[in-house]
């Protein structure tokens, strides 16, 4: 553990304290989720800076503590390889791209409902609570799934750091990771695949709950993507 912090790259180290800033902030200030998590698009509780400073924003100390943790253990030796500008681009873009797929989700879900992926019509918005109420004769599971997509923001860095986790199984595939919570060691190529496949699994079997585990997959899909637009060699 004092290796890893000692070791800790330039970006690695400001997007740390970055995020830790935040979360105390968001502590401090809990309003500040409204205005920095971000909503769909379509929502008037949207600010186009959010598509950004959502990935700052995390909802729990667990939470933060996964990603952060993820982020020093594996951010490091992935910026040491890409460069620090580069890996900069690849943690936002991952984070952007999860956003993306999440958004997709949602669109899906409010056009099943609404037949628009534009149903804030329908809807009626107090912005002072951050509630949202339906004129829509709609079924109060579909209710319910209105007002989440409207009214509850995103957060997390999740969707950045699962593009990290994607990256390092394709660059290190047989580096062995030693987990507290596995007793022994398991090489990188068969852990986050694993990880990846869970959240696929339940994206559609936790469908509307309150973690975006697609999100999570979008962040993977990306880093995948960038991974190969950009050339970067796989390692042993």
């Amino acid at each position: 553990m004092n290796n890893l912090f000692s070791n800790m790259t330039p970006v690695v180290k400001n997007l740390l304290i970055i995020n830790v800033l935040f979360f105390i902030g968001s502590a401090i200030f809990p309003l500040s989720v409204r205005l920095f998590g971000v909503f769909y698009p379509d929502s008037p509780f949207f600010h186009i800076w959010q598509v950004i400073t959502y990935m700052f924003m995390h909802g729990s100390m667990g939470h933060i503590f996964f990603n952060m943790f993820s982020l020093v253990m594996f951010g490091s030796i992935i910026e040491q390889v890409l460069g620090s500008k580069r890996f900069l681009n690849f943690y936002f873009i991952c984070g952007i791209g999860a956003l993306v797929l999440q958004y997709g989700v949602q669109a899906y879900e409010v056009y099943n409902i609404a037949g628009t992926v534009r149903a804030a019509q329908f809807l009626h918005f107090d912005m002072l609570n951050n509630q949202v109420s339906s004129n829509l004769k709609v079924s109060e599971a579909d209710f319910s799934t209105l007002t989440s997509i409207y009214g509850t923001p995103l957060v997390g860095a999740s969707g950045a750091i699962y593009g990290l986790l994607l990256a390092f199984a394709y660059l290190f595939p047989n580096m062995s990771l030693y987990l507290f919570f596995i007793p022994v060691p398991i090489k990188a190529k068969i852990f986050i695949p694993i990880l990846i496949l869970i959240e696929i699994y339940l994206g559609f079997a936790d469908a509307g709950g309150s973690i975006a585990h697609l999100a999570h997959v979008g962040g993977a899909l990306f880093g995948y993507i960038l991974i190969k637009i950009w050339g970067i060699r796989r390692g042993i």
